[in-house]
């Protein structure tokens, strides 16, 4: 039987390990992707869509224009926070 400190570090080191896997993208691609669509306005939604479509393909992942387009107004609509942005760019990685 493991004493309670050892049962709860276990599982706080198991759900770090889950977040970082889930994480595909580092801070640095993030912020860089984030001021190519501030630098841009978001005028342009389509644009907006193809920039995270050549990002995400310049990393291996396909992703539908439809699906880019729809990930393109979450972001625009948020002001393009960097938590929706990452969280966007996560489930369009999915879509392959």
């Amino acid at each position: 039987m493991m004493a309670p400190d050892e049962s709860n570090t276990s599982k706080a080191g198991s759900e770090v390990m889950e977040l970082r896997d889930k994480e595909r993208f580092t801070l640095t691609e993030l912020t860089a992707l984030r001021n190519d669509l501030l630098q841009g306005g978001m005028i342009d939604s389509r644009e907006a869509a193809e920039l995270l479509q050549v990002f995400l393909m310049g990393r291996g992942y396909g992703v539908s224009p439809q699906a880019a387009m729809d990930a393109a107004s979450r972001v625009e609509i948020s002001g393009c926070s960097m938590p929706i942005l990452q969280q966007e760019l996560e489930n369009l990685a999915l879509v392959m």
